[in-house]
Formats: C-alpha cells, structure tokens, sequence
C-alpha cells in the first residue's frame, strides 16, 4: 500500500481550513459509502413486506406485493451504486442475488421465531414474538446483513448490524455463521463476533459473550471468536472467548462462567460463588452503605 503523504492526508494537513478539509472528504471520490438511512430505511421495509407486523401498509393482492418487492429492488439497486467499485459482483448482480434469498430468509425467520416462542413461556403467541421481542428483531437484521456479507459488501452490513445495535442493545457482527432456530431471550448485552460459528436450536440468555482471546489487528484474517455446536444453552453473563474453543453440542453453560478452552457434548458448566446471608442486628453499625 503507497504511503500516504502528510501534504495529501485530510487529517494532518494543518494549510487546509477546516471548512476545505470537510468539503473534500464530501467528493465523491473520498466517500465511496451507501447512504446510512437509506440503508436502514431498505432494512425497515423489507421486513415490513416479509411481516405485517413492522408496518402498517395493507396490500390486496399478492401482485400488489410483488410490486412492493420490484420496487424494493429497485431502491437496493440505487444504495449499491456508490459501491460498485468496491465490490466484486455488480450492483445488480448484488441486487438480484439477494432478493432471489428472499424466500429463504423468511422462512428462517419464521422459525426463529417459533424457536423463541416454545422456549420462552412468557411468550403468548408467533404475533407477539415477532412485534415485540428485541431479540427476534436483532436477529431479522442479521439474517439480512449476513446475506450482504457473505458477498463480501464492505460497510452496508455493518451499518445494518449497527442499526439493530442501537435499537436493542444486541450486537451480532454480520459475518457470524448461525444456524436455524435461534433464540435470544431477553438479549440486553449480548456480543456475537465476526468468525463465531452457532449451531441450529442454540439459546443465549442477556450478557452472553462470544469473543475474541486478543484484539490484535494481525489475528484479523483468522477465526478469533468461539464455536457453539446445535442445541446448547447458555445462560446469562456467560463470556466464552477465542476461535479454538468449541462448546459441544446439548450442553450447558451457566451463568457467569468464563471459558477459554473446549468442552465436550453434553457438558453441565457453572460458576459456584459463595453467598452468605446474615441478621443486620449482628452488625455493630450499617453493614453496607455504598455510594455509586
């Protein structure tokens, strides 16, 4: 890679006001980017054709709904422009592999949700899942993302993940493999790394971590984040890191465990603490009287 001289770069160039240094990373050769809310805006609306629950637009027809998804078509086609020569299929090409998933990504939603609707016994009904649930919500943007990535689209991806991210406190970078029937329950603080691999029927609870053992930039290109077999459940808080662990299928991995190292199927893993319960009149003055 040619190195860039101090004269030419928009940061360190200190002859430049700041006014020009904004109005040349605006050209278009110094932003080579899909446009963030149209990109979320695609997201938004594609899942309202996929599900009824994400918008209000009735349509009367199943032509009319082809209609829908021609122009959806169309928009995608308009965000990939910019990226064209970043990528190694074209705008269309990008455009019409991925609606030919359509079907497919919805079906696996559809199972996503059923997933989460058996394995939780707060929720009532598929309808509620699907509207209500921040988890099957984190999950529908990745399922969307993931296709993009996989046709290694720089940036669009990310901001989808990203977007979801905001909205429901779960992060799933969009490069992570997950089988069928996933099922977030509750999802507040859960982190899911580029290279992690999910088997199908697998359930994590808030808080879990699914990480890296380093942060090194060299480790980029290599699988740095864990493996998780079919129908494991890991419960809340649980942090399993680096891309030789594998967590074997049907086991489980209690809460606040800590796990850098392989275990086998059928495993039970916990973290026992001590937690000692006694009469406060025994205690000379206050016993806890912290300030945060």
């Amino acid at each position: 890679m040619a190195t860039i001289k101090k004269e030419e770069n928009l940061v360190y160039n200190e002859t430049l006001s700041f006014s020009e240094k904004l109005f040349k990373l605006r050209q278009p050769k110094n932003l080579l980017m899909p446009d963030k809310i149209e990109v979320q805006t695609f997201a938004e609306e594609f899942l309202q054709v996929l599900f009824p629950h994400f918008g209000k637009k009735e349509y009367y027809s199943p032509e009319e709904i082809g209609a829908e998804l021609v122009l959806l078509k169309k928009n995608l086609l308009h965000i990939l422009k910019p990226l064209e020569g970043m990528v190694l299929l074209s705008a269309e090409g990008i455009t019409e592999t991925f609606c030919s998933k359509g079907p497919e990504i919805h079906d696996m939603l559809i199972a996503d949700a059923n997933s989460i609707l058996r394995g939780d016994p707060a929720a009532e009904n598929l309808d509620e899942v699907i509207v209500a649930y921040p988890g099957f919500y984190a999950i529908a943007i990745y399922r969307i993302a993931h296709e993009f990535y996989l046709m290694k689209v720089p940036i669009f991806p990310r901001i989808l993940t990203e977007y979801a991210h905001q909205l429901t406190g779960i992060d799933i970078h969009p490069g992570a493999t997950i089988g069928n029937s996933f099922f977030i329950d509750h999802g507040t603080g859960i982190v899911i790394g580029e290279t992690t691999i999910i088997g199908d029927n697998v359930k994590l609870y808030q808080g879990v971590t699914l990480g890296a053992l380093s942060v090194s930039k060299k480790l980029a290109d290599t699988k740095r984040h864990p493996t998780i077999e079919h129908d494991t459940v890991i419960y809340s808080g649980a942090t399993i890191l680096g891309g030789e662990t594998v967590v074997g299928h049907n086991s489980v991995i209690g809460g606040n465990v800590w796990l850098t190292e392989s275990i086998p199927p059928y495993s039970v893993v916990y973290h026992k603490s001590e937690v000692k319960v006694r009469n406060a009149k025994d205690f000379g003055e206050e016993p806890i009287n912290f300030v945060i």
